[in-house]
Formats: C-alpha cells, structure tokens, sequence
C-alpha cells in the first residue's frame, strides 16, 4: 500500500476499507513514501525499494503522487515512474466500462456501448527520458525528445493485448498508431501487430490512426473491444475513454508484468485542492483494488466489489462529480457495507 499525496491517501483508504470487506486473505504494509516523507528526510523510495516490492510482495495497490510544495515533482518521477520502468510493469491496462447512462456525455449511449479495454505500452516511447537540450535559453535553442521502440518491446505489448482479447472472449484488437507521419516507429509497430496476430485467427485485427481513434471513440465506443497503442498515444487516449465512463474518478489500471509484482492504481492525479475535503471519488481506486484481486487469482472476491460499485452507482450512493451527494467516507462505507 502506497497511499502517496493528496487524495490519494483518502481514495485508498477506502478501497483498503472495502477490500476487507470482501474477506480476501490479504496481508497488507503500508509504505510512507510521498511528498510529506520527500520533504522530511529527502527519501523517494529507498535504495533496495524496487527490488524489496519485487522480493517481498505480489502486488502494491497504489493512490496518487503530486505535490505544490514539491515543484519539481522528483519524488512522484522516481516512485512512480521508477516501478514502471525499474520493475519492467510493461502493460497498462485500463478497462472502459460504463456503468450507468447518466454518466456517459455522449447521447444515446447505454453501458453496454462502452465496454472496452486500452493497453498501453508502458515502459518505452518518448517516456524514458532520452533527449536534450542544446543552447538553453537562447534565441537558437533547441530541444530533443527521443521515441524509443523496440522489437521485443512492441511484441510483448501486442502480445499480451491478443491474449487479453482472448482471455476475455473479445472478438477485435485494434491497433492505434500515426504510422503515415512517424514512419520508423509506426513501420515497426505495424509489421509486429500483423505479424503476431496471425497467430490469432479467432480475433479480428484492426488498425486506425490515433487522431481518427480519438474522432471514433466519442463518435461510436461501441465498436471497439481492446485497443493497443504506445506510451504517449496510450496516455491520452485513456483520459479521453475515462470521460465516456463518468470521468478519471471512475476509471482504474494496472501496471502488469504478468507472473511478477504489479502495481494497480486509479488515474485520476493527488488533486490537492481537493485533498482533505471528503469529496474526493474513491471509485477509481475501488475498483483498481477489484482489478488487484483479479491479479491475484480472486475473482470472486473481485467480483462482488464490482457488482457493489454498479449497485453504489445506480442508487446515486456516489460523490457529487457523478450526481451524488455522499463523501468520500461514506461512499466507501456503503460499498463495504454492501460487499
């Protein structure tokens, strides 16, 4: 348990609340580590921190990192993104699913026309910080961001999003890139995706580019099943899926490596002006706890938090953001109480 910065310590407070709820045979630890610790002794995470999760846990459930008096963000970068790139957690994954149409902005749209997953490549691209600046602040400065693909890293994702397809008796994989501009990287992701789902003669390949998938995702969620994409493509295009679900405070993920240590977390950032004010949506990382129990072979127990959270969502027994007039104690209550 990381419970990090801002309302990421109220958010998981609550899934934990719930996840005992569900009498999954858990043993939890929490860690401090987040801005107040940072700020205290200068500790990100420490030195054996990676491999200590790696050794000594199956899983970390995850709140949210961020904090105004921690400009640079240093300590959010060296945890966060340090267990994604230090842990190799190379799948994103982020199931769309709408719950209830009141929650959905598009019109006519019902639960069952918003039921997707995104997998996000989550360890390489433009996010591994290879780049420079040269000649700073001058008339003639220049700036570098380098994306970095490679072979074993695009087959590993495309891989395991076919399998996830399958595990899920999905019909369709779509691949997301912008291979007509970026012709290097986009080149090798396309030779990949056709040459891996070849092997998947049940599942049905697809390929847009990123900008169109933005277009058809508010156009028409409904026919898309699992989508694959990069790092930086994957980072946007979920927040976009996360407003057909009801907003980022109810959409949850998990950094996977499957068969080692994952990390599962909410999207939504530490939102401080928030932080402190019981108003936080704690559904996010309710439902990253369910997508954890999954993980750690507990469906059933996984289950019934997500039957709860639907059952929360049609009785308005929510947060204001989704029409509710609950906080964000008393919703975690009354999904405990259900489960």
């Amino acid at each position: 348990m990381v419970p990090g910065d801002g309302i990421g310590k109220e958010v998981t407070a609550e899934a934990v609340k719930v996840l005992g709820a569900t009498g999954a045979p858990l043993e939890l630890t929490h860690f401090d580590w987040g801005a107040d610790r940072y700020l205290k002794d200068g500790t990100t995470i420490p030195a054996d921190g990676f491999q200590m999760l790696g050794r000594d846990f199956d899983a970390i459930l995850f709140g949210a990192l961020g904090d105004p008096r921690v400009p640079s963000n240093l300590h959010a970068k060296e945890i966060l993104l340090g267990m994604r790139f230090k842990m190799d957690l190379y799948a994103n994954v982020r199931p769309v699913k709408l719950l209830d149409a009141s929650l959905c902005p598009l019109k006519n749209v019902e639960p069952a026309d918003v039921d997707f997953v995104i997998v996000r490549e989550n360890t390489e691209g433009v996010y591994v910080d290879m780049g420079g600046v040269l000649k700073p602040g001058t008339p003639d400065e220049v700036a570098t961001q380098e994306d970095i693909n490679t072979r074993k890293g695009v087959e590993r994702i495309i891989r395991f999003a076919f399998e996830l397809a399958k595990k899920q008796r999905r019909k369709k994989v779509l691949m997301a890139d912008k291979s007509n501009v970026m012709t290097y990287a986009g080149g090798l992701w396309q030779r990949v995706f056709k040459q891996v789902g070849e092997e998947y003669l049940g599942i049905e390949r697809q390929h847009m580019f990123v900008d169109a998938l933005c277009l058809h995702l508010v156009r028409d969620p409904r026919q898309f099943n699992v989508i694959v994409t990069n790092n930086m493509f994957g980072d946007i295009i979920t927040d976009l899926a996360a407003a057909l679900q009801g907003g980022l405070g109810m959409a949850a993920s998990g950094n996977i490596h499957p068969g080692r240590t994952s990390l599962f977390e909410p999207v939504h950032g530490s939102a401080p002006p928030f932080a402190g004010k019981n108003i936080a949506n704690p559904v996010g990382a309710i439902l990253s706890a369910a997508l954890m129990l999954e993980f750690l072979g507990l469906p059933a127990e996984a289950e019934r938090i997500n039957a709860a959270v639907l059952e929360s969502v049609r009785q308005k027994k929510t947060t204001q953001d989704i029409g509710g007039t609950l906080g964000t104690r008393e919703v975690g209550n009354w999904i405990a109480a259900k489960v």
